[in-house]
């Protein structure tokens, strides 16, 4: 399964979500940047994403996006493809 990252902070809902999904898809680690304790993390969260807001996922290298893209690529059904894909980033 491919490495999952999430730009996020301690009170956002739709990061809760987003997890609580991944975690629904068998994702057993999320690696959490939390832009709130860090200015930094939101400073290198905008720069690589050209997004202000949280979360922001990636999943391998892939970047996701945030909560609602996440869920249209779990309605699409490629949510579970690019879990699943070879590539370990």
């Amino acid at each position: 399964m491919n490495k999952v990252r999430m730009y996020s902070t301690a009170i956002c809902p739709y990061c809760v979500m987003a997890e609580r999904l991944l975690l629904s898809k068998g994702v057993n680690q999320i690696e959490k940047l939390r832009v709130d304790l860090d200015p930094a993390l939101r400073d290198e969260m905008m720069e690589k994403t050209r997004r202000r807001t949280v979360p922001q996922i990636y999943i391998g290298a892939t970047h996701v996006g945030g909560f609602d893209d996440l869920v249209r690529l779990d309605r699409s059904g490629q949510l579970d493809v690019l879990l699943n894909s070879g590539e370990h980033r």
